[in-house]
């Protein structure tokens, strides 16, 4: 069975979906994508669907949905998309933190430039997980 990824933040509305759209396109053959947060204040955001759709030809707004984390099955690896609050806490067998600056309200430049970090980390993930370079 395929482990898990949950990327968490708070809002669910940016940084975790691009990167739950992202993990689905390049990891789908080796762990399921899923995101959430701990509070829901709106939908995704427009920039990030606009984005994510013209990087990847993906639409996110027709395939996600905002998820609070007690939506989400039992996880195997959290990935923290970078809070600077308190992030969410969720059990899981390994967690990292990526530690992105959130795009929102800034320009296109700046959400193409975090897009490409998730996919640079979510890359990063699928070889650590084939790898067995993380205990799951």
């Amino acid at each position: 069975m395929k482990p898990k990824v949950a990327f968490i933040c708070v809002h669910n509305s940016c940084r975790s979906q691009m990167a739950e759209a992202i993990g689905r396109l390049y990891g789908s053959k080796v762990f399921d994508s899923y995101s959430a947060g701990t509070e829901i204040k709106f939908g995704i955001n427009k920039d990030a669907i606009r984005v994510i759709k013209k990087l990847y030809s993906i639409d996110i707004s027709e395939t996600q949905h905002v998820k609070l984390i007690d939506d989400l099955p039992e996880i195997d690896v959290v990935v923290k998309m970078g809070c600077n609050v308190a992030c969410p806490f969720l059990p899981s067998k390994y967690e990292e933190d990526w530690g992105l600056e959130d795009p929102t309200g800034k320009n296109d430049e700046e959400f193409i430039k975090t897009a490409k970090i998730i996919e640079e980390n979510v890359k990063n993930l699928i070889k650590k997980i084939e790898n067995k370079a993380i205990k799951l």
